[in-house]
């Protein structure tokens, strides 16, 4: 009797956590835990991609100094906007190339995703060792790349591709048994509506939009943006947020980020967010982190497409494999953006990088999934060549350049020491609670992988 009335509070305990009601305001909100999905996923691909993708263009770093002035996502914005200091050379490539009479909105006859083969973006991805997908559904633009209602006539089933890109991108992504989820912004540049009277766009036009979104294709990530110019208030994000977990068909298992507002980010949501090592203007290099976070960049300097990109202005491989053991070392993610054309076709040079981050993958990926940032590391500093992870008791050591000699302190004695993907042994001596690894001597036909190697220290952690 005894163990059956325990087994019964433990159910009702269960189904109390399980039914527990989220009220409209911060507090409550962030006491909401963060599936542990994506926490382990560690590693996820961004997608921009709208009309955006047909001018493709944007100044790049060889043009001009600043993160946010080469986004080609920004087109119809630094085009339109006259006291922007980058306005002069979105204007100047717009006239000479279409013409002053051009509307951004003609960009949509050659929108035509005739290219696109979903289950084609769906491989690269999985092959890339990523397990979430984040795709815009909506950019500042406000073309929808579903069938939304509330954007009649400007989306990618009623004009352009006339076809429901995000929906056929979901299934083809979830078939492949990785998460997905939508990029959505809350505000939009030039809807009249939202010019007019933010209130009633947030009421008719972003709260009906963004429920829909979440009721027809039931993501696994909502990543806002757009939220700066206003406060959290106006935008009711915390109504919509109490909705999402209380009622939406994805309330157990979504995950939020922290742009709800202009007072929100590292402050509020669900995981916090970095932008190209920012938030805002401020540089995010040494932030410590009170909820789980997620860097974003994209392979080059711009989340859309740019054609005026070279090879200088796209991240090695190695490059992104360095950047990725950084985030997870410091107990984050990596959102690596990749921009498809208006014709549907993700870039060679970025498929190619995937292609490499996912070869690493395949050897190193015990030490990047499922794993917290080790507490007893070395303080972060730019420019560290070794890093670490934690999975249970075992200490995983990251290293972004070849080292003949690795020390490791602060840990216990490991029962033993392994190089990922290299049979051979790996010699060690302990004093005290300070371990130093020998690097084994490779062959190019021994060595594992490139760009990065990884030591397992099995049952080292204290």
């Amino acid at each position: 009797m005894k163990k059956i009335f325990l087994s019964l509070l433990l159910l009702c305990s269960m189904e109390a956590f399980a039914q527990k009601k989220y009220e409209a305001n911060w507090a409550s909100i962030d006491s909401r835990p963060i599936p542990g999905w994506f926490e382990d996923s560690k590693f996820g691909i961004f997608i921009h991609w709208g009309l955006f993708s047909v001018p493709s263009f944007a100044p790049t770093a060889r043009d001009i100094d600043g993160v946010y002035d080469q986004y080609s996502e920004w087109y119809w914005w630094k085009w339109q906007d006259k006291k922007g200091r980058t306005s002069p050379i979105f204007q100047k490539f717009h006239d000479r190339v279409y013409g002053a009479d051009f509307k951004y909105q003609d960009f949509v006859k050659d929108f035509k995703a005739e290219l696109f083969k979903p289950n084609e973006w769906a491989k690269i991805i999985e092959q890339s060792g990523a397990k979430y997908v984040v795709l815009t559904s909506k950019h500042h633009e406000g073309f929808a790349l579903w069938p939304s209602a509330q954007s009649w006539n400007w989306n990618a089933v009623d004009v352009g591709p006339h076809r429901d890109l995000l929906g056929d991108l979901t299934a083809a992504v979830k078939e492949k048994g990785l998460h997905m989820g939508y990029y959505y912004s809350l505000y939009e540049w030039y809807n009249p509506l939202y010019r007019k009277d933010v209130d009633k766009y947030v009421d008719n036009h972003m709260i009906p939009q963004l429920k829909d979104l979440v009721t027809t294709y039931k993501p696994d990530v909502v990543w806002t943006d757009g939220e700066w110019d206003h406060p959290s208030e106006v935008w009711k994000s915390t109504e919509f947020l109490a909705w999402l977990y209380n009622e939406s068909p994805v309330k157990e298992t979504v995950v939020v980020n922290d742009r709800w507002g202009k007072e929100t980010r590292s402050k509020h949501g669900g995981f916090y967010t970095t932008e190209y090592d920012l938030v805002h203007e401020g540089n995010a290099d040494n932030m410590k982190f009170s909820r789980p976070w997620e860097e974003c960049r994209g392979i080059g300097g711009s989340f859309g497409y740019n054609r005026a990109e070279i090879l200088e202005d796209y991240s090695s491989s190695a490059q992104l494999i360095h950047i990725l053991v950084e985030k997870v070392a410091r107990g984050g993610n990596l959102l690596l953006n990749i921009g498809p054309t208006a014709d549907g076709r993700i870039p060679v040079i970025m498929q190619q990088r995937l292609k490499d981050m996912g070869d690493w993958m395949k050897v190193n990926d015990q030490a990047i999934y499922g794993t917290r940032a080790w507490a007893q590391a070395p303080a972060f500093r730019k420019g560290n060549k070794v890093f670490f992870t934690q999975k249970g008791k075992d200490i995983y050591v990251l290293t972004t350049e070849w080292m003949d000699t690795i020390p490791v302190e602060n840990i216990n004695t490991p029962k033993r020491v392994t190089l990922l993907g290299y049979k051979g042994e790996v010699k060690t001596s302990m004093k005290g609670s300070k371990l130093s690894i020998t690097a084994p001597s490779l062959t190019p036909v021994t060595i594992p992988c490139q760009y990065a190697w990884v030591y397992k220290l099995e049952g080292a952690a204290k």
